[in-house]
């Protein structure tokens, strides 16, 4: 049944609000969302997080507008090889350390699956960075808003149960937080809301943080804006309510629409015309209805009228669907389990075929290097081309180390060569090491990962080389699919 021809009931609706919240289980999400695979908070060194953003290198950046963003977010990839996202605040934020250390260790004390858990900070000097999990499928926003531009090849919009299980998540993250003494929430908006590798949606821990000194907790349209921020200055718990309802309407609509237009459409029983055109008959009358009622409440001017996250929770949890459905597969994302198929040397490198591995790289001379070698660095590079070429595995370690210490020129393909020579010396941890470093001078260079994914074997990190090996076919295929278009 489509959603054309409802009549919404806007008068009924406080009664039955109430009824639906009264009549509803309570529902404890902690228990069931507890995480196990994630370290304890700690402090970084702000060297740490260089190497592990390849000196914060504009291609790991993520966060929207690149460089031109207050606070930059960019992926990294620690010496454990658990993928972080870091963000580095500017100068002139967080004057205070004491302030900013109290609430990193604070939000850094969550731990939740419907969270993207901070797992550490770095306050050194002027610097004020905070590390937390990496989310690799992008934002709600993006998925939701520019989905052609995330994926040209996926036009399919988000299917309605994925909109109702990313606001049960988010429900149920904030359900979490309140009762853990965190119930405030920093602009929340359809960029907080971050997918993980399996698809499922996260809320953004950054969020979380109090307000630095630069006294902005809004940084969308003062139209997203709850009422009382606006007359106050400050975020209540309340004031994440109304944002929840905007995002609420965003994925009704497919759009982001001011709250006071939406509730005009709703006023008008206009259930049609504030819908998405695109989810046309994959939801019931009642079913939008429902959300709209939702999204009516969260957005009432006075904050006292606007349901507690766990009301919330209680309020979505019947509304879902296809709820024995994958995320990934409602998402239409392309799981770890079924990742871009290996090329010869990825395969190589899965198997851990170290001669083959040499004869790849062999092949590949140095094509993908730039710069040009000096002459005092050339005579160490020949002599280790040679012992490489030779399979004198121990002597070129030796020439390359040679060249590597001169320091005038930095070589991704050295590293890597060097990296297999301590592979086939029985070496892994020197050849993980090597394999990094290529991957801190290139960081979008294929070879690095797969080389990564070979030594993390030998030491006996299964699930770590997978991350890896998947990392690598998908840095090759973005590879292969530029090369194509020239």
């Amino acid at each position: 049944m489509g959603c054309q021809g409802s009549k919404l009931m806007p008068c009924c609706w406080d009664s039955q609000f109430k009824a639906a919240v009264l009549e509803a289980p309570d529902i404890e999400n902690e228990e069931n969302n507890e995480v196990d695979n994630v370290p304890a908070f700690r402090e970084f060194t702000l060297e740490q997080l260089k190497n592990a953003t390849s000196g914060f290198a504009v291609e790991n950046i993520v966060s929207e507008h690149g460089e031109k963003a207050p606070n930059v977010v960019y992926r990294g990839k620690l010496e454990n090889h658990r993928r972080i996202a870091v963000k580095r605040f500017n100068r002139m934020a967080w004057p205070d350390s004491r302030q900013f250390l109290d609430e990193a260790r604070s939000v850094g004390q969550l731990r939740n699956n419907r969270l993207a858990n901070l797992l550490g900070c770095c306050c050194e000097g002027d610097e004020r960075l905070l590390v937390a999990e990496y989310m690799p499928n992008e934002t709600l926003a993006k998925h939701l808003f520019h989905c052609k531009a995330y994926n040209p090849r996926e036009t399919q919009p988000m299917k309605w149960a994925m909109r109702l299980r990313v606001v049960l998540y988010l429900a149920q993250a904030l359900e979490y937080c309140t009762n853990k003494g965190r119930a405030l929430y920093h602009d929340l908006n359809a960029y907080r809301v971050l997918f993980d590798e399996d698809g499922n949606p996260r809320l953004s821990t950054f969020g979380l943080m109090k307000n630095s000194r630069d006294g902005k907790s809004y940084s969308t349209n003062l139209a997203f804006t709850p009422p009382e921020y606006l007359r106050t200055g400050r975020v209540t718990p309340e004031s994440v309510i109304y944002s929840f309802g905007t995002l609420l309407l965003d994925l009704l609509s497919g759009k982001h629409i001011p709250p006071s237009h939406a509730l005009d459409l709703i006023r008008d029983r206009n259930l049609q015309m504030l819908t998405d055109s695109c989810l046309e008959g994959q939801f019931s009358d009642n079913d939008g209805t429902e959300l709209v009622r939702l999204a009516s409440r969260c957005l009432q001017y006075e904050p006292r009228e606007r349901p507690n996250p766990k009301s919330l929770v209680a309020a979505l949890t019947p509304l879902q669907k296809e709820t024995e459905v994958p995320s990934h597969v409602l998402m239409g994302i392309p799981h770890s389990a079924s990742f871009t198929p290996l090329s010869p040397v990825g395969q190589a490198c899965s198997r851990g075929d170290l001669t083959a591995i040499h004869e790849i790289l062999e092949n590949l001379g140095y094509k993908d290097d730039e710069g040009v070698v000096n002459e005092e660095t050339l005579n160490s590079k020949k002599k280790g081309d040679a012992a490489f070429r030779q399979k004198d595995f121990k002597e070129a370690i030796e020439c390359y180390t040679q060249f590597i210490d001169v320091g005038t020129m930095v070589s991704p393909t050295i590293f890597a060569r060097r990296s297999l020579c301590y592979l086939i010396n029985d070496m892994p941890q020197e050849a993980l090491n090597d394999a990094m470093q290529a991957q801190v001078i290139s960081p979008v260079w294929h070879i690095a990962s797969y080389l990564q994914a070979t030594a993390l074997a030998a030491l006996g990190m299964e699930n770590e080389s997978q991350t890896a090996l998947k990392e690598g076919a998908t840095l090759e295929s973005k590879r292969s699919s530029v090369t194509g278009k020239k």
